[in-house]
């Protein structure tokens, strides 16, 4: 059954579909393109290497060109005193971290073997 409106309320409630539909489109985009926001961490839990850690990624293929021969990756691992697949974790397959203690270590290692003798010895090899 149509009930006859008012001519100003007919343009009121077409402006109010107008309205409603663009509503909707927007609420569809929105969640379409809603990423859930970073929660909180908890205290004293795991950093995952991510483009929050940007230190950690740029240091990354610094080591991985350093771990080309064979049994490279073992030495690293017994320098910073953990298992060579945790080598793996933290530069192959970036899904780990070292912890601060061994990534100082990390560090030196690295630039122990950036110091010139130490090119001059891979040169020979």
């Amino acid at each position: 059954m149509n009930t006859p409106l008012h001519p100003r309320l007919a343009s009121l409630f077409e402006l109010m579909d107008i309205l409603e539909s663009s509503a909707q489109e927007i609420l569809r985009d929105a969640r379409r393109n809603f990423r859930p926001g970073k929660s909180r961490t908890k205290r004293g839990a795991t950093l995952r290497p991510s483009v929050d850690t940007p230190l950690w990624n740029a240091l990354i293929p610094l080591v991985r060109a350093r771990l080309r021969r064979r049994g490279d990756r073992a030495l690293l691992a017994r320098e910073l005193s953990v298992h060579p697949s945790r080598i793996t974790e933290f530069f192959d397959r970036p899904s780990a971290m070292p912890d601060a203690e061994r990534t100082l270590l990390l560090l030196l290692w690295l630039n122990r073997t950036n110091s010139p003798l130490d090119q001059r010895k891979r040169a020979r090899e």
